[in-house]
């Protein structure tokens, strides 16, 4: 089943954000074969990311819950909120 992680960082977490991007990185690269998209939320003029989103491929919540919070950007601290909820891909058509 599909999962969609709204994450929202923290305000001012910046610096968090940029020294765990790397391994952020590597995390999704290690999980590649179960994301379906992923990339980061921008700020309203467009000049730095405030959070990201990512739809993941989980057998269930508790796999989900496990996925996020295995997360480098997760592990350390720089979310605000991650909210987690099953999707279902309608368009476009597979």
């Amino acid at each position: 089943m599909l999962f969609m992680f709204h994450c929202v960082d923290k305000a001012g977490a910046a610096d968090v954000r940029a020294a765990n991007r790397a391994d952020h990185l590597a995390y999704l690269e290690a999980n590649a074969d179960r994301i379906f998209a992923a990339g980061p939320l921008l700020s309203d003029d467009q000049s730095g990311m405030v959070g990201s989103l990512l739809i993941v491929e989980c057998a269930d919540a508790a796999a989900a819950e496990a996925f996020a919070a295995n997360d480098p950007y997760a592990k350390a601290g720089l979310f605000d909120g991650v909210t987690i909820r099953p999707w279902r891909r309608v368009y476009p058509k597979a």
